[in-house]
């Protein structure tokens, strides 16, 4: 018993910590403690100089001469849409056997884009020729017969003159020739109507071709082969209304609508600048055709069609376009506008209008005189220069002397 309570207590002696080691240890371990925050003070201060030594960035635009600038009144956005678009169909309901439209195939007026099934037209033109040709050969018995009748009739006259022959036989001669005159009249007529009827089933074996109407690109394809197609849709969802979809690509145009309360500032023929969404910049010179006579009333707009001053390949139906109305230019003369500058430049410092101006990576507030409001940009009557960099967007805490970085 004695020999296991030594042993229990030399095994608790020996997880006691050595003083003298931890009186080796606390000064290191306190040496990188102050390291360590001084290391943490040293790049907060650093973080702190870089933050507030950094130089706001700016906007700028350059002053130009108002006579070389166009200004925006007014900016849209719409849609590039044919005035002649077609989607073609057949005049009749059939069958369709030949299909030769492909979308993005030009085609010419009269082209042919389809056929349908003409059987059944070219069985009725035959017998229309038919009865034309059975009409046709009784008028020759008919001429014939007639003519025996008038010499028949010449010499009844002659006998009843001299006696021999009667009246009664007289009017009997007389009597067949304008009988036979009178068939032969109404053989001509069917005749006449027999022609009408091959023209009827000449007209039906014509429109199982359909042709398109005019010069144009094939933007879609609406039926296949074997798929009855039909102008009134007789037969549901099974038949088809269009054979092709074509478009005149020479008279594209822009389609936007216009605020009513900004419509004023839209008239026939004023310049305008498009941009399509798929080619954001390229300027497109374009001008006002119509303003169509009515608004709609649930969005409260103007539709106002706009024509290119010259087509290109790259427009096609139906893309977005952004358009921007431009002001006409008056007649030359004496102004006392010196500059016209962006709208968002102008700030207010105790209520008068003033700018900053860029001057070797410094802002200078300058007080400004204003005229009119013109669009999106307004009159400067003095205070700048032609030239000079005005500050358009940046800080709100921007002030005057303050070092710049220019937005490139």
């Amino acid at each position: 018993m004695a020999t296991r309570q030594a042993s229990t207590g030399h095994d608790l002696g020996s997880l006691k910590i050595d003083e003298r080691a931890r009186q080796k240890r606390s000064p290191l371990r306190r040496a990188l403690i102050y390291v360590a925050i001084l290391a943490a003070l040293v790049v907060a201060a650093g973080l702190f100089f870089a933050f507030n030594n950094r130089k706001p960035a700016v906007d700028v635009v350059l002053v130009e001469n108002p006579e070389n600038q166009q200004v925006v009144l007014l900016n849209a956005n719409g849609y590039v849409t044919p005035r002649r678009r077609a989607t073609i169909a057949a005049k009749i309901t059939g069958q369709v056997t030949a299909v030769y439209a492909e979308e993005g195939m030009r085609v010419r007026a009269g082209q042919v884009l389809a056929r349908l099934d003409d059987s059944d037209a070219r069985v009725r033109l035959q017998s229309a020729r038919a009865e034309r040709d059975a009409s046709a050969a009784t008028i020759a018995d008919l001429e014939v017969n007639l003519a025996n009748a008038e010499r028949e009739l010449t010499r009844t006259k002659g006998l009843q003159a001299a006696g021999v022959r009667s009246v009664e036989a007289l009017d009997q001669a007389q009597t067949a020739v304008d009988s036979l005159k009178a068939r032969l009249a109404l053989a001509r007529k069917q005749v006449d109507a027999a022609d009408a009827q091959i023209r009827v089933a000449q007209q039906d074996l014509d429109n199982c071709t359909v042709r398109s109407p005019f010069d144009g690109l094939v933007v879609s394809k609406d039926a296949q082969v074997g798929e009855m197609v039909s102008p009134i849709s007789a037969g549901g969802g099974f038949t088809r209304t269009g054979i092709a979809t074509v478009v005149d690509m020479k008279s594209l145009e822009i389609e936007v609508d216009v605020n009513e309360s900004n419509i004023a500032l839209v008239k026939p023929g004023q310049a305008v600048v498009a941009n399509l969404d798929a080619y954001p910049n390229w300027d497109i010179p374009a001008r006002v055709r119509t303003i169509i006579p009515t608004a709609d009333r649930q969005k409260a707009t103007v539709k106002v069609r706009i024509s290119f001053i010259k087509l290109d390949p790259r427009i096609l139906p139906d893309m977005g376009i952004k358009v921007a109305f431009l002001e006409q230019r008056a007649a030359k003369g004496k102004s006392d506008v010196v500059a016209l500058i962006p709208s968002e430049a102008v700030r207010q410092d105790n209520g008068e209008p003033a700018v900053f101006v860029v001057r070797d990576g410094k802002v200078e507030e300058r007080a400004v005189s204003l005229g009119r409001k013109r669009g999106t940009r307004i009159e400067v009557l003095a205070g700048i220069a032609q030239g000079e960099s005005l500050v358009v967007r940046g800080p709100a805490d921007l002030h005057s002397g303050q070092d710049v970085e220019i937005n490139r």
